[in-house]
């Protein structure tokens, strides 16, 4: 059974007509065509999926269409329209970024934390990075990367 449903997708009021059963990542990719959040695992496994959602960093493959209704929803692409993210510049810079293809979620993920907890310790920011798998880099670069994040946002007052 279908649905239409609303709810603003970086920024701009979207109505889509959904089938009720589909979740988040599935409205993004195939409804909506907006195939910068990526489908790792579509068991919540990963992270890759991550998008923000209402102010919380959600694996959009296990997040119903239900939920929707009114929400804010923040992909990676509609996190810096005009250039790269701090985020994504800080992870780039520390060499975080092998194949890529678990970045979108982690940026989504470290934005999410730092705009709830600007001053998020390294200990908060390891366990926000527990959510994801990446198979390249052993992790290393992407703490550093979220380090260096953390202290350009904070001396640029951003998140």
């Amino acid at each position: 059974m279908s649905e239409r449903i609303n709810f603003r997708l970086n920024g701009r009021d979207v109505s889509v007509e959904i089938d009720r059963a589909k979740m988040l990542l599935e409205i993004l990719r195939e409804d909506l065509e907006m195939t910068g959040t990526k489908c790792g695992c579509d068991n919540g496994v990963c992270g890759s999926c991550v998008v923000v959602v209402d102010g919380r960093a959600v694996k959009s493959c296990l997040h119903p269409s239900k939920k929707l209704e009114g929400a804010e929803v923040l992909t990676i692409e509609g996190l810096s329209l005009n250039s790269i993210h701090p985020i994504q510049k800080a992870l780039v810079d520390a060499g975080a970024v092998q194949c890529g293809y678990c970045t979108p979620g982690i940026v989504m993920e470290l934005h999410a934390l730092f705009a709830s907890n600007p001053g998020a310790d390294d200990a908060e920011i390891m366990k926000a990075l527990d959510r994801h798998l990446c198979r390249c880099t052993g992790y290393e670069t992407i703490i550093e990367g979220a380090k260096a994040a953390r202290m350009q946002l904070s001396m640029a007052g951003k998140h």
